[in-house]
């Protein structure tokens, strides 16, 4: 299989395009639902999300919690669509997450978030999709088609979308100009070489990804792209929590990838790779930061903390997708997987 054969290859080389095409286009709808979040002043925000979707509002859950000190709550879809019980939410913000705006669950607890009082925001690529019709505001990604099933330039789109609109509603100079620099860090992230993690991976069954706030989110959607991608069973944790038990399975070789970015958690997550090496593990840190018994592997220099994380996430898609093939797998098909999951 050639490399010009994956559309996960292709619509991760658009990802920069579709960026600067959200820039481009979104904006408006950001200003709208900003101007309305700013008129709520809302206690809590809370998410409705799954897959790869949800692990765009954890990484939105750290930058909002972070900037404007709201607390950030993930509620599960199941509550509305299999339990039926209706959440008050009081002076709230939903922010529903959805790359098609169709999966029942997701549009019934949108639904339901409304009912209950929350100002509903929806993030979706399907213009006109059911989670539109049930939220107050639409921020649509304008990515263009997807055709992997591993969600790759929506992920992201989906992150800059809820980083815009919380840039927006705080009205913060720095976070909007690092957003509307993404696009050129992006296509800078996608020329790094993280062949050296592709050498000790391409033959392992299994791996950490470890990360610190937004961090940790990343290193989620890197395990789940792992597994369903690679046929590697990646497992997430906090660079923290990773020593509460977790650490006692990583002995000679074990494969770690600590996501450094700089940001106040940095000298922690630094730490724990070290740490981990001292174990054996063969660890891999992102970014150029010192680190004993650690490789490093190049990443995008300097970038806002809120931002900073989602750029790694980058240069990862196009190593996971090289990956992929080495191992003879096919990214586009993997086992027992659609493109649109419809739960309830």
């Amino acid at each position: 299989m050639s490399a010009a054969e994956t559309h996960m290859k292709r619509e991760i080389a658009e990802i920069p395009a579709a960026t600067a095409r959200f820039l481009d286009r979104g904006m408006p709808a950001v200003a709208d639902a900003a101007a309305t979040l700013r008129a709520l002043d809302p206690d809590l925000l809370v998410t409705v999300a799954r897959g790869s979707s949800d692990h765009a509002a954890a990484y939105l859950k750290y930058a909002v919690e972070l900037l404007a000190g709201v607390p950030v709550a993930s509620v599960g879809p199941s509550v509305a669509s299999v339990y039926r019980r209706q959440l008050r939410m009081g002076r709230a913000a939903a922010i529903g997450i959805s790359q098609s705006g169709q999966s029942p669950d997701i549009v019934e607890m949108m639904h339901a978030a409304g009912a209950g009082g929350a100002l509903g925001i929806a993030i979706t690529n399907s213009e006109g999709a059911p989670i539109s019709g049930v939220s107050a505001h639409t921020l649509s990604l304008h990515a263009g088609p997807e055709h992997s099933v591993a969600a790759t330039k929506t992920f992201v789109a989906s992150v800059v979308a809820g980083l815009a609109l919380l840039a927006e509603w705080q009205d913060d100079a720095e976070l909007r100009a690092a957003v509307a620099g993404l696009p050129e860090a992006f296509a800078a992230a996608l020329a790094c070489d993280w062949s050296a993690l592709a050498d000790r991976l391409v033959r392992a069954d299994r791996a950490f990804v470890l990360g610190r706030g937004p961090g940790f989110a990343i290193a989620a959607e890197m395990a789940l792209k792992c597994k369903e991608t690679c046929d590697l069973h990646a497992e997430s944790y906090s660079a923290a929590e990773v020593l509460h038990g977790p650490s006692a399975l990583v002995k000679t070789r074990f494969p770690v990838l600590a996501l450094g970015v700089e940001d106040a958690a940095l000298p922690h997550v630094i730490e724990t790779a070290e740490r981990l090496a001292a174990q054996g593990a063969d660890v891999f840190l992102t970014g150029p930061w010192p680190a004993r018994g650690v490789v490093n592997l190049p990443a995008v220099p300097g970038g806002h903390g809120l931002t900073a994380p989602l750029v790694v996430a980058v240069s990862f898609y196009a190593f996971a997708e090289a990956l992929a093939r080495r191992r003879g797998l096919n990214p586009d098909t993997p086992p027992n997987l659609r493109k649109v999951t419809a739960t309830v």
